[in-house]
């Protein structure tokens, strides 16, 4: 290791990545429960109104963290060659899985024309039906979409614990801040 090599990911990505990963289990969650909720549920507009305000800040945090990601160093990916191709083709896919989500997220909530209030803060405008059925076929690709989402997350944290227990190399330390 040359002198120049960054050691640890920086106290921003740390930030964003567990923020992340926090709000999208907890987004996964929730959007489970309310598929059930009925029209006489206290929940039945609090809830909707929550996962898609919470969405649009989660797809604004996801353009920064790449934005951040593209701007400043990282540390080498460990492991050998194929788990560094399926390290960085894991994180590829999780990214356009979380687009996915995003647009289908508003396509779902703007199909009848009317935008998307975040909390009161700002709305962000609708387009309306852009196709036949929108709404139901959006509802599909995003509900997939989140669930490969959260199996793509659960394989990579259980990759980044068997980095930690079996090859015992720095691979979750970095993310934590404290690499060898």
């Amino acid at each position: 290791m040359t002198g120049n090599e960054v050691k640890n990911y920086n106290p921003m990505a740390r930030a964003l990545h567990w923020l992340s990963a926090i709000v999208i289990i907890g987004m996964f969650a929730v959007g489970l429960w309310m598929v059930d909720l009925t029209y006489y549920s206290e929940w039945y507009k609090t809830a909707p109104h929550w996962h898609k305000s919470i969405g649009i800040l989660l797809a604004g945090l996801t353009v920064f963290r790449l934005l951040w990601k593209s701007v400043t160093a990282t540390p080498k990916i460990e492991g050998h060659p194929i788990e560094q191709i399926g390290a960085k083709v894991g994180h590829l896919l999780m990214y356009l899985a979380l687009v996915v989500i995003f647009v289908s997220g508003y396509l779902i909530s703007t199909s009848d024309g009317r935008g998307i209030e975040v909390f009161d803060w700002f709305t962000v405008p609708g387009a309306g039906e852009l196709f036949a059925n929108q709404s139901d076929i959006a509802g599909e690709v995003h509900f997939y979409a989140a669930w490969f989402v959260i199996i793509a997350a659960a394989g990579h944290a259980l990759a980044a614990l068997k980095h930690h227990f079996i090859n015992k190399d720095n691979t979750l330390r970095k993310m934590l801040g404290v690499s060898k």
